[in-house]
């Protein structure tokens, strides 16, 4: 174990007259900032899993948290998400990291969008699949995969990253199919470098040691960067069929139709996930569950207004941020569709190609909840969801849900 007391005299200001001098007289360099810090702790959470981090460190870094709040929002939000079990608050944000992620996506200099993120984020399960293969003594084996699943992990990590990669189709495929792919790690893309790109590499915080965890919770995040994406599009869907825009309300659907295609591969890549190593570390993290998505309920609620009976389901109590969003009065896709529909404003050419936009969005997101129940199956079976939901058949009954219900009950 780290001693935290050793690791902030190397990483945190010390008053200046008890500066050390070096021999020739010298103050001694000061690392002045959180990141070293949060690379230490980040290392030991790596070793033994967040879960186990013992207790007496866990209340010194509280203590760093005390005293150290607000100069560093970086070190504030990892600090926020690697506390959250100590606390008795953990769930789907703070086992994600979330709020240090989108402390990047904010950083003007590192110039992120979510889209950009999401392939940054699958780019570094490639490095670090290619990396444990290896047997990098940064990576320790605790159940890597056979090569027969490490070569599909990285096939359809690969397609979800290839429009990125400065690397030929042919180099793809012959590194994977001839088992070199420690050739594609000069052509992934790296995070931006910049001071708050430092933070890219302490965002994975797994609650234990097993090898899939890391990739599993990887593809939690580049999910929540896809809504967030395609919320985004819906916003501008709407401010574009409200200005008269048909055409470009139907670009922006279908936008996130092909988000929601691409996203198609982040499912295979968890199907080649070891139910065993699944229910290895899934007993650590009850209490965070994708139902907590507070993205995919923006996405929703941008559709169009859900039900009263989902609206008071745990599909909406488990994110009371969204749930308030979606009691007051917003702005939706199914709205101002409806408005306008009545004025009659558009000829029926434009109405049809705004019909057929929205049906394929309908169809793309019954096709990802169907696999997501079907992944499901695989990997719980008959055990009940780490949201407390009864797992499979909550996910069953979610088919039955529309994001355009309302527009099928006024047609």
């Amino acid at each position: 174990m780290i001693s935290l007391k050793h690791a902030l005299n190397a990483v945190m200001p010390r008053p200046r007259h008890a500066c050390r001098r070096s021999p020739e007289g010298g103050p001694m360099a000061e690392v002045v900032d959180g990141i070293s810090l949060a690379r230490l702790v980040t290392g030991q959470v790596r070793r033994g899993g967040k879960h186990f981090l013992p207790e007496r460190l866990l209340v010194e870094l509280s203590d760093v948290r005390s005293q150290r709040a607000g100069p560093d929002p970086f070190l504030d939000a990892f600090l926020d998400c690697l506390l959250d079990k100590h606390e008795g608050r953990f769930w789907n944000r703070t086992y994600l990291a979330l709020s240090l992620l989108e402390r990047l996506l904010d950083d003007q200099r590192s110039g992120l969008s979510p889209s950009r993120l999401a392939t940054l984020l699958i780019s570094d399960v490639v490095r670090f699949e290619i990396e444990a293969a290896g047997g990098s003594a940064e990576f320790p084996a605790r159940g890597r995969p056979d090569p027969m699943t490490l070569r599909k992990r990285l096939r359809h990590a690969l397609r979800f990253v290839a429009d990125d990669l400065d690397a030929p189709p042919s180099l793809l495929a012959r590194t994977v199919a001839e088992s070199r792919p420690e050739e594609l790690l000069d052509h992934l893309p790296r995070p931006p470098a910049t001071p708050a790109g430092q933070w890219f590499g302490v965002t994975v915080q797994p609650v234990y040691v097993l090898h899939d965890e890391y990739f599993f919770i990887r593809v939690l995040q580049t999910h929540e960067m896809i809504f967030t994406t395609i919320a985004s599009d819906m916003r501008a869907a709407i401010a574009a069929l409200r200005e008269g825009r048909v055409e470009s309300c139907v670009a922006r659907v279908d936008h996130a139709v092909a988000v929601f295609e691409r996203a198609a591969s982040l499912f295979r890549m968890v199907a080649t996930m070891r139910p065993e190593q699944f229910c290895g570390f899934r007993q650590y993290t009850d209490g965070a569950s994708a139902i907590q998505s507070e993205q995919y309920k923006r996405f929703e609620i941008l559709c169009g207004p859900p039900p009263d009976p989902r609206l008071h389901s745990s599909a909406f109590t488990s994110v009371p941020v969204v749930r308030a969003e979606a009691e007051r009065d917003h702005d939706s896709l199914t709205g101002a569709y409806l408005e306008l529909r009545g004025e009659a404003g558009f000829d029926p050419a434009q109405w049809a190609a705004l019909d057929a936009a929205l049906a394929r969005l309908e169809a793309v997101h019954q096709r990802w909840k169907s696999t997501h129940r079907s992944l499901a199956v695989r990997m719980l079976g008959d055990a009940p969801g780490s949201g407390h939901t009864s797992g499979v058949p909550y996910l069953t009954q979610c088919l039955d849900n529309r994001l355009f219900h309302q527009l099928g009950e006024a047609s």
